[in-house]
């Protein structure tokens, strides 16, 4: 089952590779800058606005989700691939707006019927498998192969995801290492290719043997699968033994104090909520303090690096980067997002298991450093696109886990799938606010400016072009500025929290699973 999540996770990765054929569709169908990102905020909009994939998750089995997210993932993605390759005459951009949103909630779905599964199955390494999962999306450019790869392999997986009694095995943990030894050699792999390409232009990865090699290494957790397997097969005869439970001996309980309490609506329960770690109602987390907290530290932060994930392809153009130059900081972007995601999924569980660490505190550091990748895009030197590539990806990809976890244990799993999705609603709304807003329009001003200059006037259907750093340096000073405050509100989320991250988190999960024991002794 967890083997089968990283496959969906690793083909659902399409929303975070836009920079490689956004300057297909900017060109093919020619939008200015503004136009293309507010493309890419339906894109967002689609890709973390996953309320009704969590409702459908609370009330049906994960295959159901997985199937749903499959065709959405087909249909959406297959009528860019039309629009782009001129198979179609030329669509409205609210039209190309609704077929990224549906393609890239696909993901929204994938996530829900995979990782949320996941984190239940195994609830007591949270940050573990929130990392590798978090991590192996989008390491894997072709518009019509991401609307066919993610849809098969979804529907190839639904009978095997599926919510299993938690029964925690003994070297659980070392099995999600050897997960994560395996995703850093194929991350490496992936890495030299990209510097060898990068400093040898002969040198070519299109060869038959380094995709061969590549998806053995896709393909390597099944071998540890296997053997854990097995192992797990032979014990069976000892963990089938049944217990039967001594009844009771002492007096009936007296039915007035054992009938079942009239349930109260969830609407005046709302306000009257649990205390942190306890299974919040969706309402109850919904309308507190801390999910209100989270929620704009997520919209200040991830909005920012999305700006420059989401536009590689004109940053690269307007600083003089040539096609191959772009590529790399796409793959650079996705390869350090995925190093972004194990490290603050493992090690925000090493120090809140060993320090009482608190992720909100990871969090906030994240946000700072992401700072340092903004300002080498607004004060670009040569060179410096690649540094802040490797920055950028690592912050985009360590928030995702981190937020994840903290959700998850502040508010219980009960409702995870449904809460999960309501907290990733604040990317696409900073997308739209830094991307769109600010973003697209100052480099339109810029743009129209220049070519003002040469005396040029703009062409309708003829895509604006912006050249120098000034396209996008306010952007990113903004930006800056935007990550900054977001900072200091983590910071509010880490003082609330300090007593709650000092306890045993995960003690109502460890005291089940020592009864059982104890029942089989």
């Amino acid at each position: 089952m967890a083997f089968s999540s990283f496959l969906i996770m690793s083909a659902a990765g399409a929303t975070y590779i836009f920079g490689v054929y956004s300057t297909d569709i900017k060109s093919s169908l020619g939008y200015d800058q503004t136009t293309l990102n507010l493309i890419s905020f339906f894109k967002d909009l689609g890709a973390n606005v996953g309320i009704l994939s969590g409702l459908i998750n609370e009330v049906t089995p994960p295959w159901v989700v997985l199937s749903i997210g499959a065709t959405m993932n087909f249909l959406g993605y297959f009528m860019i691939w039309l629009s782009v390759t001129s198979r179609i005459s030329k669509p409205q951009v609210w039209q190309m707006c609704l077929y990224i949103c549906i393609g890239a909630n696909s993901q929204a779905f994938a996530t829900a019927g995979a990782l949320v599964t996941c984190v239940k199955n195994f609830p007591v390494t949270s940050g573990v498998v929130f990392g590798l999962l978090k991590g192996f999306i989008g390491l894997k450019c072709l518009i019509l192969l991401i609307s066919i790869l993610p849809a098969g392999i979804s529907l190839l997986s639904v009978h095997t995801i599926r919510i299993m009694k938690v029964v925690r095995q003994t070297n659980e943990l070392k099995v999600f290492y050897n997960f994560l030894y395996l995703s850093l050699i194929l991350a490496g792999f992936l890495m030299t290719i990209i510097i060898v390409e990068k400093t040898i232009p002969r040198f070519s990865t299109n060869d038959i043997g380094s995709s061969v090699l590549m998806i053995l290494l896709l393909f390597s957790p099944l071998f540890v699968v296997v053997n854990e397997e097995i192992r797990l097969w032979n014990s069976t005869t000892m963990e089938a033994t049944t217990i039967e439970l001594p009844q009771n001996s002492g007096p009936e309980p007296d039915p007035i104090l054992t009938a079942p309490r009239r349930s109260q609506s969830c609407f005046s329960t709302m306000f009257h909520q649990p205390n942190r770690g306890e299974d919040f109602t969706i309402l109850q987390a919904l309308v507190s303090i801390d999910m209100f907290i989270l929620f704009l530290a997520t919209t200040s932060g991830v909005g920012g690096t999305l700006t420059a994930i989401d536009n590689p392809g004109q940053i690269g153009s307007s600083l003089g980067y040539s096609n191959t130059g772009i590529s790399t900081f796409v793959s650079l972007v996705s390869i350090w997002s995925y190093l972004g995601r194990v490290f603050s999924g493992f090690t925000s569980e090493i120090l809140l298991q060993k320090y009482s660490f608190p992720r909100p505190l990871m969090l906030s550091f994240i946000l700072l450093i992401s700072c340092v990748g903004h300002l080498l895009i607004a004060f670009a030197f040569p060179g410096s696109v690649y540094v802040a590539s490797v920055i950028i990806g690592f912050c985009f990809g360590a928030q995702w886990p981190l937020l994840c976890a903290i959700i998850s244990e502040i508010f219980g799993l009960k409702y995870f799938s449904t809460l999960n999705n309501f907290g990733s609603i604040a990317s696409p709304i900073g997308s739209y606010i830094l991307n769109v807003r600010v973003a697209g329009r100052l480099y339109d001003q810029e743009a129209d400016k220049q070519m003002t200059a040469l005396g040029l006037t703009r062409t309708e259907g003829k895509a604006l072009s912006c050249h120098g750093v000034d396209c996008y340096r306010r952007s990113f000073i903004i930006i800056t500025a935007t990550t900054i405050f977001g900072t200091l509100i983590s910071l509010v989320l880490v003082w609330r929290t300090r007593k709650f991250y000092k306890s045993d988190i995960y003690k109502k999960f460890r005291e089940p699973q020592a009864s059982l024991n104890q029942g089989m002794t």
